[in-house]
């Protein structure tokens, strides 16, 4: 029995968040005979926003706010996970929110994310906690002179973070790097040897039941995801070993909802957690077109206590972001009939701004 209570079709599901992935949550639910209703600062005339029912354009700390969007919506999730704890938990008074509190805990925190991994057996690279400079100079003494130095709060898409290397490791050098990241709270982490980066995504019911995509692997530009490629091109054992990890992580955390954890291939065929999201992510965009049912749709079912749909893959493909001034090529993608073209509603294109993505589907392997 579930725990979260079923809602039927024209409930409205609150969306934390106002980005390119509540709308595509946001159209997911549309199919599936939801309405949206997106809370954000920034809220207004957003990529979410233009596909959804309501907006409320408010502060995190707005209580007042908050409370009257949890009396308007039937059931809350979030598109972004550094959504303040302290707003789900204020939520949560008025009404059903699906990552909870203490999922985002975890996965606002590189600290604490990297000690709730290490702590169910999971590898991941070596790690240290600093709070200075000479913190950071400890940890590279540790570890090795490769290492990024990472905020443990907030930074994606490589802000927030610096490289240490045999050429950089100075005391000037650590000390640059240290204050490039405007913080007093950062993780220093140890270069990994890998083969190649793939992440999982789950889907976890309230009743505990679960659904894995297939592995996919993860090449990036400029810190940047560009192209993700399903499935991965990895040995079957590493491929189920990366799924093993995926769902022990997302039943462990209780989650309600989707879950993304992004890994590391060693050259020997292991695999090592990097970093995880509990929210629809970008290596996933691929289901929209190739899965019987996309990334987006299994958040819808999850926080409305519906059953998981399937995942099965129907198609392999390969997605590519659209990066900044990409997107110009619109008209050229949307004339070739082998490509899926997804655009996200963003007036202005600017360098490393998410525009928008393509999906190229392939004849299924086994």
């Amino acid at each position: 029995m579930s725990r979260i209570p079923t809602l039927a079709p024209g409930a409205t599901i609150g969306m934390l968040g106002a980005g390119q992935l509540g709308r595509m949550t946001a159209m997911a639910a549309a199919r599936l005979g939801y309405r949206t209703h997106v809370y954000a600062p920034d809220a207004a005339d957003s990529p979410a926003a233009q596909v959804s029912a309501a907006a409320t354009v408010a502060d995190w700390d707005d209580w007042a706010a908050l409370e009257r969007f949890a009396r308007s919506v039937d059931a809350v999730t979030l598109e972004w996970e550094n959504v303040p704890v302290a707003t789900v938990e204020h939520l949560r008074r008025f009404t059903t929110v699906n990552p909870g509190p203490n999922v985002l805990a975890v996965a606002q925190d590189r600290v604490a994310e990297k000690s709730f991994v290490n702590g169910l057996g999971i590898g991941t690279a070596p790690w240290r906690a600093a709070h200075s400079a000479a913190d950071v100079a400890a940890a590279v003494a540790a570890i090795g002179p490769r290492c990024v130095l990472k905020s443990t709060r907030l930074g994606y898409d490589g802000k927030g973070q610096a490289r240490i290397d045999a050429a950089t490791d100075s005391a000037d050098a650590i000390t640059a790097a240290w204050d490039s990241i405007k913080t007093d709270a950062a993780i220093v982490e140890g270069f990994v040897t890998f083969a190649c980066e793939v992440s999982v995504i789950v889907a976890r019911g309230g009743d505990g039941a679960m659904v894995a995509y297939p592995a996919v692997e993860n090449r990036h530009k400029n810190g940047i995801l560009d192209v993700t490629i399903a499935p991965a091109r990895v040995a079957p054992d590493t491929a189920a070993e990366a799924e093993r990890v995926a769902r022990r992580i997302a039943e462990a955390l209780d989650l309600v909802g989707v879950l993304a954890v992004e890994m590391f291939v060693t050259p020997d065929g292991s695999v090592l957690v990097n970093e995880m999201a509990p929210r629809p992510h970008n290596s996933g965009h691929w289901t929209m077109d190739a899965c019987a049912s996309c990334q987006f749709e299994q958040l819808v079912r999850a926080v409305c206590g519906l059953p998981l749909g399937s995942v099965e893959r129907v198609a392999d493909a390969e997605m590519t972001n659209l990066i900044g001034d990409d997107a110009l090529a619109w008209p050229t993608l949307m004339a070739d009939p082998g490509v899926r073209l997804h655009l996200y509603g963003k007036a202005e294109a600017r360098p490393g701004r998410k525009m928008g993505h393509v999906n190229r589907l392939f004849p299924k392997t086994a």
